[in-house]
């Protein structure tokens, strides 16, 4: 079955170094069908599928892991 994936970017506050980096990799691929193309201190782009997972649910997980996603 072939599915449709989204790609977004986040702009993500409160992550100044590669521990922080890590932490929103790691709590964005917690998230089903969740794959993170690219990881930066104070970016992260993930590319998911929008039958199973959403924008929202991605900020959550990076709100649960310490930071704060803006805009």
């Amino acid at each position: 079955m072939m599915t449709d994936k989204r790609e977004i970017t986040l702009s993500i506050d409160g992550m100044n170094c590669q521990h922080c980096v890590g932490a929103v990799r790691e709590a964005l691929s917690s998230v089903d069908s969740t794959d993170v193309v690219k990881a930066d201190i104070g970016t992260a782009t993930v590319r998911f599928d929008e039958s199973i997972a959403s924008r929202e649910r991605l900020i959550t997980a990076v709100e649960e892991a310490g930071y704060t996603v803006s805009a």
